[in-house]
């Protein structure tokens, strides 16, 4: 096998999406992918035209080593690969993506002291749209910080925080999108009952949540301001944002987030 810079352990929704933003940028020579159902893998593997093996190639022949599992699977899963990593004479770095579990969690599971790289990804990575906040721990060197962020270049905003906020990043970027889908199909079934068609709700929803935002990043005005450059007096904007305020659209919109970084606090 070729030298392997990125390596997958896990290529479900997240890894995926992180594995196609990577391939943009890195030849399919060097990234290897590994799951627990291997022609899930496989076929990813041949969508990217990388390689597809197990865990323990992963873990042996990849210099990045993403742990692509849920939370609850990870001390088993780095049970599985633990002698193979002890037993590597090379330089390597872990990138742990498990919500709520900590840098220094992961080398307890493993029994010893590992460089790692900590992200929280969203699914719009996979489009180049995605936001990846991200810590490191001591041992990462800085010139590995540099190549990873380098790699990672095509997957949307990778923004360095420090581990203490990661949980709270991931709360909004994390689950955002969920919360984000939801409005958007919302506004688009409020369409549809005012009678326009289903197909061109969706659309127009869409786009509508796509050229909002891009204005919020490109003017460098506060959502607010924006807000209330729509709000004609006495007009329908603002009778829509009365509903809104009526129904605790806010409120809930804050405690979805909040409840999401309960959650991950509460993951051990």
């Amino acid at each position: 096998m070729s030298e392997v810079k990125f390596g997958f352990i896990g290529t479900g929704n997240m890894g995926a999406a992180l594995a196609r933003a990577l391939r943009k940028t890195v030849p399919g020579h060097e990234v290897v992918l590994s799951n627990k159902t291997a022609q899930k893998a496989q076929t990813l593997a041949a969508e990217l035209n990388c390689r597809a093996a197990d865990n323990k190639t992963v873990a042996r022949k990849a210099k990045y080593i993403f742990l692509g599992v849920k939370p609850q699977m990870m001390k088993a899963m780095l049970e599985g690969i633990a002698d193979t990593l002890t037993a590597r004479n090379d330089r390597f770095v872990l990138v742990t993506m498990a919500a709520g579990l900590k840098m220094e969690t992961i080398n307890e599971m493993l029994g010893a002291e590992y460089p790692i790289i900590r992200i929280m990804p969203n699914t719009p990575v996979a489009i180049g749209e995605g936001v990846v906040p991200y810590a490191v721990s001591e041992a990462v060197f800085m010139d590995e910080v540099t190549e990873f962020s380098n790699c990672m270049r095509n997957v949307g905003i990778l923004d360095k925080l420090d581990e203490s906020l990661i949980d709270a990043a991931s709360a909004l970027s994390g689950c955002g999108p969920a919360f984000v889908y939801m409005f958007a199909n919302a506004l688009a079934d409020g369409a549809v009952e005012c009678g326009l068609p289903r197909d061109k709700a969706a659309r127009y929803a869409a786009q509508t949540l796509v050229g909002s935002a891009r204005l919020i990043l490109e003017s460098e005005k506060h959502p607010e301001q924006l807000k209330d450059e729509v709000c004609s007096p006495g007009g329908t904007t603002i009778a829509g944002v009365h509903a809104l305020e009526n129904a605790g659209f806010r409120g809930a919109v804050m405690d979805a987030v909040k409840s999401a970084f309960d959650k991950t606090k509460g993951m051990k």
